[in-house]
C-alpha cells in the first residue's frame, strides 16, 4: 500500500500529477478541490455553503476541509493506497495525519508565485459539465465554449488577482510549519513543476523510487475527476 500527500500552491499542477500517479499505481486520488466542486454541482448542503463562501471571496475554512477529508478517508475504498491533494492545511492537521496514517512520501510541487499567477488567471471552467481547461495549454475550438459539451467557459469564482494574493500568502504562512514537521520524518521530496508535464512526473517517480510511468491510452479515463467527486 502506498500513501502520499501532494502539496503546492494553486496552479502548481497538484490535481494533474495526483491523477497521473494514482492511475498508474492503481491508488485512489483524493482531491479536496474536486470533492467540493462535486458538492457544488450536485447542490448538496456542503455545496451551498461552499458557494456562499466563494461568492464572498473568502477561503474555505480548515475545519470544513478537515471534516470532508475525514469523511472521505473513512470510506476505505483505497485498498492499494491514495494520493491526497488539499490536506493537511495546517500543522495541527499534519500532526494528526502523521500519527494516524503511515505516509510514504510528501510531494512538494514548487513553482514561483509569478508563474502561479500566470497559470491561475488563464484557467477556465465549463458551467455545464465542470470541465476545467487552461488557455495556456490548449484553446477551445470555439472561443469561450467547452469542447466537451458546448457549455460556456467562465473564470472560476475564486480565480481573481485579489483572491489569489490571499491564497498565496495563506499557503506560505501555513505550509512552512507543516514541511518542518514532515521533513523531520524524512518524508519530503521537492520537484520544480515548470518543465513539461512528462518531465515533472518522471522526476516525482525518480525521487520516490518508483518505476517509470506506464504507457496509457489517452482515451482511458483517469480516476478522481470532478464528475466522480474525487473518489
Amino acid at each position: 500500500m502506498r500513501k502520499y500527500v501532494i502539496m503546492g500552491v494553486q496552479g502548481s499542477g497538484k490535481g494533474t500529477h495526483s491523477r497521473l500517479l494514482a492511475a498508474d499505481l492503481d491508488i485512489v486520488p483524493i482531491i479536496v478541490g474536486d470533492i467540493f466542486r462535486w458538492h457544488v454541482q450536485n447542490h448538496t448542503k456542503t455545496g451551498s455553503l461552499v458557494r456562499r463562501i466563494m461568492a464572498d471571496g473568502e477561503l474555505i475554512g480548515d475545519d470544513l476541509v478537515e471534516s470532508v477529508v475525514r469523511s472521505r478517508l473513512a470510506e476505505h475504498d483505497w485498498n492499494f493506497g491514495f494520493v491526497l491533494d488539499g490536506f493537511p492545511r495546517n500543522r495541527r492537521q499534519a500532526e494528526f495525519f502523521v500519527e494516524n496514517y503511515d505516509i510514504d512520501g510528501v510531494i512538494v510541487l514548487h513553482v514561483p508565485d509569478s508563474e502561479v499567477r500566470r497559470r491561475v488567471l488563464s484557467r477556465r471552467i465549463c458551467v455545464e459539465c465542470g470541465t476545467p481547461i487552461s488557455l495556456i495549454e490548449s484553446r477551445p475550438a470555439v472561443p469561450g465554449q467547452c469542447d466537451s459539451c458546448g457549455g460556456k467557459l467562465i473564470h472560476r469564482e475564486d480565480d481573481t488577482e485579489e483572491a489569489l494574493a490571499v491564497r498565496l500568502r495563506t499557503y506560505h504562512e501555513k505550509t512552512d510549519p507543516m514541511l518542518e514537521l514532515f521533513r523531520r520524518k524524512e518524508y519530503v521530496i521537492t520537484v520544480d513543476t515548470r518543465p513539461p508535464q512528462e518531465m515533472v512526473q518522471a522526476e516525482i517517480r525518480q525521487q520516490l523510487g518508483l518505476p517509470p510511468q506506464k504507457t496509457r491510452d489517452p482515451q482511458d479515463p483517469v480516476p478522481g475527476t470532478p464528475e466522480t467527486g474525487g473518489a
